[in-house]
Protein backbone atom coordinates (compact mmCIF):
# COMPACT_ATOMS: atom_id res chain seq x y z
CA UNK A 1 0.00 0.00 0.00
CA UNK A 2 1.15 3.20 -0.78
CA UNK A 3 1.95 5.35 2.03
CA UNK A 4 0.64 9.24 1.73
CA UNK A 5 3.06 12.27 1.36
CA UNK A 6 4.18 13.88 4.37
CA UNK A 7 3.66 17.42 5.09
CA UNK A 8 6.56 18.94 5.33
CA UNK A 9 8.74 22.30 5.75
CA UNK A 10 11.68 22.54 3.50
CA UNK A 11 14.95 24.46 2.35
CA UNK A 12 16.02 24.34 -0.97
CA UNK A 13 18.73 26.74 -0.42
CA UNK A 14 21.15 28.33 2.55
CA UNK A 15 20.40 31.50 3.06
CA UNK A 16 17.02 33.24 5.27
CA UNK A 17 15.20 31.39 6.83
CA UNK A 18 12.15 33.30 5.57
CA UNK A 19 12.65 31.19 1.92
CA UNK A 20 11.31 28.08 3.71
CA UNK A 21 8.63 26.53 1.74
CA UNK A 22 6.48 23.92 3.23
CA UNK A 23 5.33 20.91 0.37
CA UNK A 24 4.33 17.41 0.38
CA UNK A 25 7.24 15.07 0.50
CA UNK A 26 7.10 11.15 -0.32
CA UNK A 27 8.07 9.01 2.69
CA UNK A 28 10.64 6.60 1.37
CA UNK A 29 11.27 3.32 3.36
CA UNK A 30 12.71 2.11 6.55
CA UNK A 31 16.05 1.08 7.29
CA UNK A 32 15.99 -2.05 9.94
CA UNK A 33 16.84 -0.22 12.91
CA UNK A 34 14.81 2.80 11.90
CA UNK A 35 11.51 3.53 13.02
CA UNK A 36 8.21 5.80 11.43
CA UNK A 37 7.10 8.28 13.50
CA UNK A 38 3.60 10.40 13.39
CA UNK A 39 4.72 13.52 14.76
CA UNK A 40 2.75 15.78 17.26
CA UNK A 41 5.43 18.26 18.38
CA UNK A 42 8.60 19.73 16.89
CA UNK A 43 11.17 22.17 18.69
CA UNK A 44 13.62 24.05 17.23
CA UNK A 45 16.23 26.42 18.27
CA UNK A 46 19.12 28.68 17.37
CA UNK A 47 21.14 26.11 16.03
CA UNK A 48 18.61 24.99 13.57
CA UNK A 49 18.03 28.75 12.91
CA UNK A 50 21.72 28.52 11.66
CA UNK A 51 21.55 25.17 9.73
CA UNK A 52 19.08 26.64 7.54
CA UNK A 53 21.17 29.83 7.19
CA UNK A 54 24.17 27.86 5.97
CA UNK A 55 26.36 28.63 9.27
CA UNK A 56 25.76 25.67 11.46
CA UNK A 57 29.08 23.05 11.49
CA UNK A 58 26.91 20.23 9.67
CA UNK A 59 25.42 21.28 6.15
CA UNK A 60 23.00 18.88 5.13
CA UNK A 61 22.75 17.83 1.55
CA UNK A 62 20.17 20.17 -0.29
CA UNK A 63 17.20 20.60 0.03
CA UNK A 64 15.81 19.28 3.26
CA UNK A 65 13.98 19.47 6.03
CA UNK A 66 15.30 21.53 9.12
CA UNK A 67 14.45 20.25 12.95
CA UNK A 68 16.14 18.08 15.17
CA UNK A 69 13.67 16.65 17.76
CA UNK A 70 10.37 15.46 17.47
CA UNK A 71 8.01 13.97 19.68
CA UNK A 72 5.12 11.38 17.96
CA UNK A 73 3.60 8.09 17.85
CA UNK A 74 5.51 5.35 16.33
CA UNK A 75 3.43 3.92 13.21
CA UNK A 76 6.12 1.90 11.55
CA UNK A 77 9.28 -0.16 12.86
CA UNK A 78 12.20 -1.16 10.96
CA UNK A 79 12.72 -5.15 10.46
CA UNK A 80 15.43 -5.20 13.14
CA UNK A 81 14.03 -3.00 15.89
CA UNK A 82 12.87 -4.61 18.97
CA UNK A 83 12.72 -1.89 21.13
CA UNK A 84 9.45 -0.29 19.92
CA UNK A 85 5.87 -1.48 18.62
CA UNK A 86 3.32 0.71 16.47
CA UNK A 87 1.20 2.60 18.82
CA UNK A 88 4.41 3.62 21.46
CA UNK A 89 4.72 7.13 22.57
CA UNK A 90 8.08 8.77 22.01
CA UNK A 91 10.17 11.70 21.91
CA UNK A 92 13.49 11.40 19.39
CA UNK A 93 16.30 13.45 17.66
CA UNK A 94 17.51 13.42 14.09
CA UNK A 95 19.80 15.22 12.40
CA UNK A 96 17.59 16.82 10.25
CA UNK A 97 14.32 16.94 9.39
CA UNK A 98 11.59 17.12 12.07
CA UNK A 99 9.71 20.05 11.11
CA UNK A 100 7.46 17.70 9.05
CA UNK A 101 4.10 15.79 10.28
CA UNK A 102 5.75 12.38 9.76
CA UNK A 103 9.54 11.34 10.98
CA UNK A 104 12.16 8.71 10.29
CA UNK A 105 14.42 8.68 13.31
CA UNK A 106 16.77 5.85 14.14
CA UNK A 107 15.32 3.44 17.07
CA UNK A 108 18.33 4.40 19.07
CA UNK A 109 18.11 7.96 19.01
CA UNK A 110 14.33 7.45 20.53
CA UNK A 111 13.31 7.53 23.93
CA UNK A 112 9.98 6.62 25.52
CA UNK A 113 7.41 9.69 26.52
CA UNK A 114 7.30 9.35 30.15
CA UNK A 115 3.98 9.42 31.27
CA UNK A 116 4.55 12.84 32.85
CA UNK A 117 5.17 14.82 29.49
CA UNK A 118 3.13 15.42 27.13
CA UNK A 119 4.18 15.77 23.35
CA UNK A 120 4.60 19.40 23.21
CA UNK A 121 7.33 18.25 26.53
CA UNK A 122 8.81 15.58 25.20
CA UNK A 123 9.53 17.57 21.82
CA UNK A 124 11.52 20.44 23.92
CA UNK A 125 13.50 17.84 26.07
CA UNK A 126 16.57 15.86 24.41
CA UNK A 127 18.58 18.22 22.86
CA UNK A 128 18.77 20.75 25.76
CA UNK A 129 18.92 17.91 28.37
CA UNK A 130 21.50 15.45 26.10
CA UNK A 131 24.14 18.60 25.74
CA UNK A 132 23.44 19.63 29.59
CA UNK A 133 24.58 16.01 30.46
CA UNK A 134 27.20 14.91 28.21
CA UNK A 135 28.68 18.98 28.50
CA UNK A 136 28.58 18.62 33.16
CA UNK A 137 28.31 14.93 33.70
CA UNK A 138 30.37 13.23 31.20
CA UNK A 139 32.93 16.03 29.93
CA UNK A 140 33.06 18.56 32.91
CA UNK A 141 32.61 16.03 35.64
CA UNK A 142 31.01 18.30 37.63
CA UNK A 143 30.69 17.53 41.55
CA UNK A 144 28.46 18.66 44.48
CA UNK A 145 29.37 21.30 46.13
CA UNK A 146 31.63 23.23 42.69
CA UNK A 147 30.52 26.38 41.28
CA UNK A 148 29.09 26.51 37.58
CA UNK A 149 28.90 29.54 35.56
CA UNK A 150 26.16 28.96 32.98
CA UNK A 151 26.11 31.54 30.21
CA UNK A 152 22.82 31.94 28.21
CA UNK A 153 20.81 30.86 30.97
CA UNK A 154 17.53 31.26 29.66
CA UNK A 155 17.97 29.73 26.49
CA UNK A 156 17.38 26.05 25.72
CA UNK A 157 20.72 24.67 26.27
CA UNK A 158 21.57 27.50 29.18
CA UNK A 159 18.17 26.63 31.03
CA UNK A 160 18.57 22.61 31.23
CA UNK A 161 22.32 23.17 32.53
CA UNK A 162 21.22 25.02 35.49
CA UNK A 163 18.30 22.78 36.34
CA UNK A 164 20.69 19.57 35.89
CA UNK A 165 23.74 21.89 37.95
CA UNK A 166 21.23 22.38 40.72
CA UNK A 167 19.40 18.73 40.41
CA UNK A 168 23.52 17.76 41.07
CA UNK A 169 24.31 19.65 43.96
CA UNK A 170 26.10 22.44 42.32
CA UNK A 171 26.07 26.44 43.06
CA UNK A 172 24.55 27.65 40.25
CA UNK A 173 25.44 31.42 38.86
CA UNK A 174 23.40 32.06 35.93
CA UNK A 175 24.12 34.84 33.29
CA UNK A 176 21.03 36.22 31.21
CA UNK A 177 20.09 39.00 29.65
CA UNK A 178 17.16 41.42 31.45
CA UNK A 179 15.16 40.53 34.55
CA UNK A 180 12.99 38.34 33.43
CA UNK A 181 15.65 35.66 31.98
CA UNK A 182 17.42 35.84 35.08
CA UNK A 183 13.81 35.00 37.00
CA UNK A 184 13.59 32.36 35.06
CA UNK A 185 16.75 30.99 35.50
CA UNK A 186 16.53 31.22 39.48
CA UNK A 187 13.19 29.25 39.28
CA UNK A 188 15.16 26.47 37.57
CA UNK A 189 17.81 26.28 40.82
CA UNK A 190 20.56 29.54 40.17
CA UNK A 191 21.55 30.99 43.34
CA UNK A 192 22.67 34.19 41.31
CA UNK A 193 22.22 35.82 38.55
CA UNK A 194 24.39 38.04 36.44
CA UNK A 195 22.76 40.56 34.17
CA UNK A 196 25.12 41.13 31.19
CA UNK A 197 24.81 44.56 31.17
CA UNK A 198 25.11 45.44 34.77
CA UNK A 199 29.00 45.45 35.71
CA UNK A 200 32.13 43.34 34.90
CA UNK A 201 31.76 39.32 34.73
CA UNK A 202 34.91 39.11 36.09
CA UNK A 203 34.30 41.12 39.32
CA UNK A 204 30.78 40.16 39.99
CA UNK A 205 31.87 36.15 39.82
CA UNK A 206 35.23 36.96 42.09
CA UNK A 207 32.70 38.54 44.65
CA UNK A 208 30.70 35.68 44.64
CA UNK A 209 32.86 32.94 44.77
CA UNK A 210 34.88 34.80 47.58
CA UNK A 211 37.72 36.10 44.70
CA UNK A 212 38.64 32.28 43.96
CA UNK A 213 36.39 31.53 40.61
CA UNK A 214 34.34 29.27 39.31
CA UNK A 215 35.40 25.40 39.02
CA UNK A 216 32.95 25.01 35.61
CA UNK A 217 32.22 27.31 32.87
CA UNK A 218 29.01 26.56 30.78
CA UNK A 219 28.97 28.51 27.40
CA UNK A 220 26.82 27.82 24.96
CA UNK A 221 27.59 32.17 23.44
CA UNK A 222 31.26 32.39 22.67
CA UNK A 223 32.79 35.77 21.75
CA UNK A 224 33.31 38.65 24.22
CA UNK A 225 31.57 35.88 26.88
CA UNK A 226 34.17 33.44 26.08
CA UNK A 227 37.30 35.97 26.74
CA UNK A 228 35.86 37.25 29.74
CA UNK A 229 34.71 33.68 31.13
CA UNK A 230 38.52 32.90 31.14
CA UNK A 231 38.99 35.45 33.76
CA UNK A 232 36.31 33.55 35.78
CA UNK A 233 37.45 30.38 36.10
CA UNK A 234 39.28 29.00 38.80
CA UNK A 235 42.75 26.83 38.89
CA UNK A 236 41.79 23.51 37.45
CA UNK A 237 38.44 24.48 36.28
CA UNK A 238 36.93 23.41 32.86
CA UNK A 239 36.11 25.73 30.83
CA UNK A 240 33.03 23.93 28.53
CA UNK A 241 32.42 24.91 25.13
CA UNK A 242 29.25 24.17 23.74
CA UNK A 243 28.12 27.02 20.80
CA UNK A 244 28.71 30.13 19.57
CA UNK A 245 25.33 31.87 20.01
CA UNK A 246 26.97 35.41 19.78
CA UNK A 247 28.27 34.63 16.31
CA UNK A 248 32.17 35.12 16.87
CA UNK A 249 34.32 31.80 17.42
CA UNK A 250 36.55 32.92 20.22
CA UNK A 251 40.11 31.82 20.62
CA UNK A 252 42.34 31.29 24.02
CA UNK A 253 45.66 32.05 24.60
CA UNK A 254 47.15 28.43 25.73
CA UNK A 255 49.36 30.24 27.98
CA UNK A 256 46.68 31.65 29.88
CA UNK A 257 45.33 28.23 29.96
CA UNK A 258 48.53 27.26 31.41
CA UNK A 259 49.34 29.28 33.77
CA UNK A 260 45.80 29.18 35.82
CA UNK A 261 45.72 25.36 34.96
CA UNK A 262 42.26 25.28 33.55
CA UNK A 263 41.02 23.04 30.70
CA UNK A 264 38.72 24.24 27.41
CA UNK A 265 36.62 21.13 26.59
CA UNK A 266 34.84 20.65 23.56
CA UNK A 267 31.09 19.22 23.38
CA UNK A 268 29.25 18.17 20.78
CA UNK A 269 26.21 16.20 22.84
CA UNK A 270 25.02 14.37 19.30
CA UNK A 271 28.08 13.25 17.91
CA UNK A 272 29.61 12.05 21.44
CA UNK A 273 26.99 8.95 20.98
CA UNK A 274 28.07 8.40 17.49
CA UNK A 275 31.66 8.89 18.10
CA UNK A 276 31.20 6.56 21.92
CA UNK A 277 28.24 4.28 21.03
CA UNK A 278 27.74 2.65 24.42
CA UNK A 279 28.55 6.30 26.05
CA UNK A 280 25.89 7.32 23.69
CA UNK A 281 23.46 4.69 25.47
CA UNK A 282 24.27 4.92 29.04
CA UNK A 283 23.33 9.13 28.24
CA UNK A 284 19.97 8.07 26.93
CA UNK A 285 19.57 5.90 30.21
CA UNK A 286 19.95 8.67 32.49
CA UNK A 287 17.95 11.02 30.66
CA UNK A 288 15.06 8.46 30.43
CA UNK A 289 15.25 7.50 33.81
CA UNK A 290 15.72 11.42 34.97
CA UNK A 291 12.84 12.66 32.78
CA UNK A 292 10.48 10.17 34.53
CA UNK A 293 11.39 10.80 37.84
CA UNK A 294 10.15 14.52 37.25
CA UNK A 295 13.42 15.85 38.32
CA UNK A 296 13.78 17.52 34.78
CA UNK A 297 10.99 19.62 33.39
CA UNK A 298 11.67 21.73 29.83
CA UNK A 299 10.49 25.18 29.98
CA UNK A 300 7.69 25.92 26.74
CA UNK A 301 7.80 29.49 25.66
CA UNK A 302 5.21 29.30 23.12
CA UNK A 303 3.31 26.69 21.81
CA UNK A 304 2.72 27.45 17.61
CA UNK A 305 0.89 25.87 15.20
CA UNK A 306 3.24 24.11 12.74
CA UNK A 307 2.12 26.52 10.00
CA UNK A 308 4.08 29.32 12.19
CA UNK A 309 7.22 28.09 11.17
CA UNK A 310 8.78 31.24 10.03
CA UNK A 311 7.17 32.96 13.05
CA UNK A 312 9.10 30.63 15.60
CA UNK A 313 11.95 31.71 13.73
CA UNK A 314 11.63 35.24 14.15
CA UNK A 315 10.96 35.16 17.84
CA UNK A 316 14.56 33.14 17.96
CA UNK A 317 16.50 35.74 16.05
CA UNK A 318 15.01 38.25 18.35
CA UNK A 319 16.10 36.64 21.00
CA UNK A 320 13.13 36.53 22.86
CA UNK A 321 12.69 32.75 23.44
CA UNK A 322 13.45 31.82 26.89
CA UNK A 323 13.58 27.80 27.24
CA UNK A 324 12.06 26.05 24.04
CA UNK A 325 9.96 27.46 21.43
CA UNK A 326 7.74 24.36 19.79
CA UNK A 327 5.16 23.55 17.17
CA UNK A 328 2.53 21.57 17.54
CA UNK A 329 0.98 18.94 14.52
CA UNK A 330 -2.48 18.25 14.38
CA UNK A 331 -3.68 14.61 14.44
CA UNK A 332 -4.81 13.76 11.62
CA UNK A 333 -8.80 12.45 11.51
Amino acid sequence: MARACIDAWRCHAFGDYHDLVREPLVPRALAPREVRVANRAFAIGFPDMLMVQGLYQLKPPLPFTPGAEFAGVVVEVGAEVDSFAPGDRVMGTVRPGACASAVIAAADDCLRLPSAFDFTAGAAFIVGYKTAWVALVVRGALAAGEWVLVHGAAGGVGLAAVELAHALGARVIACASGPHKGALAMSKGAQHVIDYAQGSLRERVRDLTGGRGVDVVYDPVGGDVFDESLHCVAPFGRVLVVGFASGRIPSARVNHALLKQYAIIGVRAGEYGRVNPAGGRAVNAALAEWAASGRLQPYVHARLPFADLIQAFERIEAREVMGRIVLEVEEEA
